[in-house]
């Protein structure tokens, strides 16, 4: 099997993926004008990926997104330690997560109702991990102008933590426009999940009412990050967004240059709220240079490190559950 680029295209958008970490490495959208832009950060080739140049552009992560406190956990009365790969944590999945493997193609269809879905088999002890997982990953283009994923997990043998993430970076004013900080953000969320200083989770669930974190109602991105040691990198909870078919609304982001819009909508309990405080000189697509806070990223999730932490939402599924996460992107112009 070999890493390769597909396409799902309905007219309005276009999106490319690879097999590689079932990633997402264009995304072409039109403005209020009707001239399309690619939205998101990546490389034109799988290769950079491969190669490792890619800090989580576009992939699934996995078998647990986000960070493992000291790279540890126990379950059901067995300890389990994982690879450190952000120091003194590990970060999605460990060394070789879901975002580093090749996915099996299991079905393409780029008709009247393009979809594309990637299957991964994960075996006991990947990574550190318990128990083989099924797992799969469909992306569908279900309107004219969204772009929709459904991710599914089973256990085959044993209880095993499950928490998938899709780290696309965006840029609504093209991947190659500069820094999101005149981005207005929305996030559908009164509380969040506060941070020590190694990016772990507390365990308190914080008001976000009158801080640096409040975007209950639309501001833009900029106006307060720098009362921030690097920028937002926060796990929101989902707490107040109107539902629709299942999926609560968990953020607006407009972009005032190219009017564009991205409407998210998912049945995740928590987002991270990520503005790319980490991307240095970055060479992407068509030799554009990736600089700090390029792109932010909308990760919806179970709440890190919520294995170590008994007082939020369990992210244990046990053999022959389910896990499903569901997001929704909607895209348009206001």
């Amino acid at each position: 099997m070999a890493a390769e680029l597909y396409e799902l295209s309905n007219g309005t958008i276009t999106v490319k993926l690879t097999n590689f970490g079932a990633t997402i490495t264009s995304l072409l959208v039109p403005d209020a004008n009707g001239n399309l832009a690619d939205v998101v950060l990546g490389f034109d080739t799988v290769e950079p990926y491969q190669q490792g140049l890619s800090p989580y552009f576009g992939c699934i992560v996995g078998r647990v997104a986000n960070r493992i406190k000291d790279g540890k956990f126990a379950l059901n009365g067995v300890e389990y330690s994982f690879y450190i790969n952000n120091p003194p944590n590990s970060l999605h999945g460990g060394k070789i997560g879901f975002d580093k493997v090749l996915w099996e193609v299991t079905e393409y269809n780029n008709n009247m109702f393009p979809s594309i879905t990637f299957k991964y088999q994960s075996k006991d002890g990947e990574e550190g991990y318990p128990g083989d997982l099924s797992v799969t990953a469909k992306y569908s283009l279900p309107s004219s102008t969204s772009l929709k994923l459904e991710m599914e997990a089973v256990p085959l043998n044993k209880a095993t933590p499950v928490n998938l993430a899709q780290h696309t970076y965006w840029n609504l004013a093209g991947h190659n426009s500069g820094n999101i900080l005149d981005h207005s953000i929305q996030i559908l969320a009164s509380h969040l999940t506060p941070v020590d200083k190694n990016l772990i989770p507390t365990g308190e669930i914080m008001p976000v009412s009158g801080t640096c974190f409040d975007f209950m109602t639309e501001k833009k991105i900029g106006s307060r990050i720098h009362e921030l040691q690097v920028g937002y990198d926060h796990n929101y909870v989902l707490d107040c967004g109107e539902e629709r078919s299942g999926l609560k609304h968990a953020a607006k982001v407009k972009d005032p240059s190219t009017s564009r819009v991205l409407d998210l909508w998912t049945d995740a309990p928590g987002m991270q709220f990520y503005t790319g405080n980490y991307v240095d000189g970055v060479v992407g697509k068509g030799g554009a240079v990736y600089g700090k806070h390029a792109a932010l990223c909308l990760e919806t999730q179970g709440f890190p490190n919520a294995i170590n932490q008994p007082n939020f939402p369990s992210v244990v599924v046990q053999p022959g559950g389910k896990y499903k996460h569901t997001m929704l992107f909607e895209f348009s112009t206001n």
